[in-house]
C-alpha cells in the first residue's frame, strides 16, 4: 500500500536524538519504525508492550552505607530461610521481561 498520510508529533529533542542513532545502527528509518509500531498496534489490538510502573526503584549498592548493605542483605536471608526464592534462570527472565 502506497505511504500518504503523514504524522505529526512533537518529541523530546533528546529522545528523538538517542532513539535516532539506534534506528541508524539498525539501518531503520524513523518513519518505518513508527509504521512497524503502528502494524504491531494493530496486531496486538493494543499497545505492544506493557505500560506500567516499575515496582520498584532499583537499589544501587554502590550508594549504601555498611550499615543499609547489612539491612539488605539480612533480608535476602529471611527470604531464603522462609522459601521466598526463584532460580536464577527464573530470575534472569524477570529481568529481561522487565529491563529489556
Amino acid at each position: 500500500m502506497a505511504k500518504t498520510s503523514n504524522l505529526y508529533a512533537r518529541i523530546e529533542p533528546d529522545v528523538k536524538e538517542q532513539a535516532g542513532n539506534i534506528l541508524n545502527a539498525l539501518g531503520i528509518s524513523a518513519s518505518n519504525a513508527i509504521n512497524m509500531f503502528y502494524k504491531q498496534i494493530i496486531l496486538q489490538r493494543g499497545i505492544p508492550f506493557d505500560l506500567k510502573m516499575p515496582a520498584l526503584k532499583v537499589l544501587d549498592a554502590s550508594s549504601l552505607t555498611e550499615e543499609e548493605m547489612n539491612r539488605e542483605l539480612e533480608k535476602g536471608y529471611v527470604d531464603m530461610l522462609e522459601g521466598r526464592t526463584k532460580s536464577a534462570k527464573a530470575a534472569f527472565a524477570d529481568i529481561r521481561k522487565d529491563y529489556r
